[in-house]
């Protein structure tokens, strides 16, 4: 076994074999940081040039550099004129003099060649893909205006607007599906807004095609930015990815054009992983009361963790915001509390496990406890022990009662079941026994020398309890008493 260690980063154990003398987590959470990174996305002003560049350096191929507009940690774009057109694009390229693993470089290439073969309004066409001095690089529109991120920046859009920006995005990127592309990354600073205020789509640096095996990601690699990535996509599961994953990311999108931010945001990528992963968004409405329903109910049915909960193409999220902003019936519905505790469960198999052990054990406790007590207080109170408690509290009172009254007070007692009464007979020291159905006389005898006080009979009457005013208490066996001396018992 690999000798023990400790990351140099958290300190935790870790072997010696460890890639990058780290552990699983940090390692994780470095490969987070460089995905969250605006790496080869445009910056939140879109295509403004940020700086000028230098005059001998300004010849590209046929590409007069202008200025640089975005730069990430793979790529940079510029604004250039193309000469032989004279007119005004975007070039990106890949930074000089870096480095670049062959997954980069193929990633690059992919990009260049998906966009390329899409031709839609709304999505940055591609006119040229080549490489000028070992350098690769392709042309694209330039978009003079600001990304919805700059839009979005200091307050929310207005409802209606966001639903519009949205449901362009959406039928672009259904084209896109179309034709068997995947974005991967959509996020506000990934729109940008032309002078003529319509939406265009960019950066398909992270694009996957539907039919294809790619291995430009491998199970369990996590790109992307985390505030707007689907779940599946979180969780490194990227073979389950298909169009409900970019209908997740459009609806993250609009829940930042209606709030102001992005449906889950944490202070670290990899918190923001475990909170797209594990915990249902904000309502839209808590945030922004003015919302209306139907339009929070078309964002959160978006942000379904099941993908088969969410709409299943990015058409019909487009054909929903257009009925709302139509002001038609909506065909999403409101997931109420109870299914969404349901689908909770369903997602979480092992803590509903838990907590429905938990649960059991509580309610088995809890029903122990009952029965527990119910047998304590039973057995505090048995017929017996009353029947005692009963003679002591009377001769408690002989004692302190005159003799005369407790003589005129003379005690009887009807046995359980209704059978026979008790009684005392003459100068109160005597106990009467009658049947109680006839009102004949049982038996009779002397009890105490002073006189009988109280009186009680055991449940399954065949014992009397009797208690004198002398203090004395007794217990007689009806089974045993005769009447008279011919024999005659009691019939029981």
């Amino acid at each position: 076994m690999a000798e023990s260690g400790f990351c140099p980063n958290c300190h935790g154990a870790l072997t010696a074999d460890a890639p990058a003398g780290l552990c699983p987590r940090c390692l994780m959470g470095m490969a987070l940081e460089l995905s969250a990174e605006p790496s080869e996305s445009l910056p939140a002003e879109g295509f403004a040039a940020d700086a000028a560049i230098p005059e001998s350096d300004r010849s590209f191929g046929d590409y007069e550099l202008l200025g640089r507009v975005a730069r990430g940690g793979m790529g940079v774009i510029y604004k250039a004129r193309q000469i032989c057109l004279n007119r005004i694009v975007a070039v990106k390229m890949m930074l000089p003099g870096l480095l670049v693993s062959e997954a980069e470089a193929s990633r690059f290439q992919n990009e260049a060649e998906v966009i390329a073969n899409l031709r839609h309004p709304n999505i940055v066409a591609v006119h040229e893909v080549g490489a000028h001095d070992g350098q690769r690089y392709f042309s694209m529109d330039y978009v003079e205006g600001q990304s919805l991120a700059a839009v979005v920046r200091d307050h929310p859009l207005p409802a209606r607007t966001a639903a519009r920006y949205v449901k362009v995005i959406a039928e672009a990127i259904h084209y896109a599906h179309q034709q068997g592309i995947l974005h991967r990354d959509l996020k506000p600073s990934n729109v940008l807004l032309d002078k003529a205020g319509n939406p265009r789509i960019t950066d398909f640096g992270l694009a996957k095609r539907l039919a294809s095996d790619s291995r430009l990601t491998a199970t369990g690699t996590v790109l992307g930015t985390p505030s707007y990535m689907p779940p599946e996509q979180a969780d490194g599961k990227s073979r389950r990815l298909g169009p409900a994953g970019d209908v997740y990311s459009i609806g993250a999108i609009l829940y930042e054009l209606l709030t102001g931010r992005p449906p889950f945001q944490a202070a670290t990528p990899l918190d923001t992983v475990l909170l797209v992963i594990n915990t249902e968004p904000i309502a839209p409405r808590m945030l922004n009361p003015k919302l209306s329903r139907d339009l929070e109910t078309i964002c959160l049915k978006c942000l379904e963790k099941d993908p088969r909960w969410r709409y299943q193409s990015a058409q019909e999220l487009a054909d929903d915001l257009d009925h709302y902003l139509k002001r038609e019936p909506i065909r999403a519905r409101r997931i109420n509390l109870l299914n969404r505790g349901w689908r909770w469960l369903r997602r979480n198999p092992w803590q509903t496990t838990a907590a429905a052990a938990l649960i059991l054990a509580i309610l088995m406790t809890s029903l122990w406890a009952i029965g527990w007590r119910r047998m304590k207080a039973m057995t505090e109170q048995r017929p017996w022990q009353s029947l005692y408690e009963q003679v002591w509290l009377g001769r408690v009172a002989s004692e302190r009662a005159e003799p005369l009254k407790a003589t005129a007070e003379a005690p009887f007692v009807k046995s359980l079941d209704g059978r026979l009464l008790a009684s005392s007979g003459e100068n109160n020291r005597t106990i009467r026994l009658l049947e109680v159905s006839t009102g004949r006389e049982l038996a009779q005898w002397e009890a105490h020398q002073v006189g009988v006080t109280a009186l009680a009979f055991s449940p399954d009457g065949r014992t009397l309890a009797s208690g004198g005013a002398d203090g004395t208490t007794k217990l007689w066996d009806l089974s045993s008493i005769r009447r008279d001396s011919a024999g005659v018992g009691l019939d029981w």
